[in-house]
């Protein structure tokens, strides 16, 4: 990331911060919806996609830990049933995570081995027919358990390429528990599977660019807790404007990505 100026530092400073704020604040989307800006910026996946995992991997393992504390703490003082039964459905992850597994090693090995240009085009593509969903607020939905399993596959596929999975599974997690549980529990598997990418990074000589997480992981930080008081909002009032919004945001910045790539290679 060396050589940069300081006004593209400043934009991934943004980026970041937008994808700690999306990755609380909804549980999911911190990398689809911030990916396709970084790779304007910079068009290197292998270089962000490290850092975007191990901010994930933090970010997340704390959010599932602060959730057990709030929920232990309402158990003992005996609060609404509802929370008592906890914000982590176990019985769909152990349902998708077996599904996405090996789908989820084939992406992790085809981002490494395929050139960036390639996996940035797969990036802005997916990105393009998300946004599209957003903007015609038809997000993509499930309706048996035929579709679930393929929603889990292909989406167990595209994180291990590129982390933007999230509109895939989301859908099928949706069908299957309350409202309360589904960012909790997406956290739980994101961990998991981030987890399994980053072995494969590390056990293949990929740079973890740890020593950028020194000025973008207080970035994400920002965005984090921001996030965490728009979750508690989302869960009372719809997201249909919001999410139009960034559909047309998305689909404007990855379009001129796919151009971008076919003018120059």
């Amino acid at each position: 990331m060396e050589g940069l100026s300081e006004v593209q530092y400043g934009l991934i400073a943004l980026c970041f911060i937008w994808s700690g704020f999306v990755r609380s604040g909804l549980g999911f989307g911190g990398s689809v919806l911030s990916l396709p800006f970084l790779l304007l910026i910079l068009n290197s996946p292998l270089l962000f996609l490290p850092i975007i995992s191990v901010q994930l991997l933090f970010f997340s393992g704390l959010t599932i830990y602060l959730a057990r504390r709030k929920l232990m703490r309402e158990r003992a003082n005996s609060v609404d049933v509802k929370e008592q039964e906890g914000t982590i459905n176990w019985a769909f992850l152990k349902y998708a995570f077996p599904i996405m597994l090996i789908p989820k090693i084939a992406g992790v090995i085809g981002v490494i081995a395929l050139p960036a240009s390639i996996v940035s085009g797969v990036i802005f593509s997916v990105v393009i027919v998300y946004a599209i969903s957003y903007i015609l607020d038809r997000p993509i939905r499930s309706g048996s358990k035929k579709l679930d399993a393929a929603l889990l596959i292909v989406g167990g596929y595209v994180s291990g390429t590129s982390l933007i999975a999230a509109p895939l599974v989301v859908p099928v997690a949706a069908s299957r528990m309350p409202a309360y549980q589904v960012r909790d529990t997406l956290f739980v598997l994101w961990f998991v599977l981030v987890a399994i990418k980053l072995g494969a990074f590390v056990w293949s000589g990929v740079d973890l660019q740890l020593r950028h997480h020194l000025w973008l992981l207080p970035c994400a930080a920002v965005g984090h807790v921001l996030g965490l008081k728009f979750h508690a909002h989302s869960l009372k009032a719809g997201t249909t404007v919001f999410f139009r919004w960034v559909g047309v945001g998305l689909l404007l910045v990855s379009s001129i990505g796919v151009i971008n790539l076919f003018l120059h290679g």
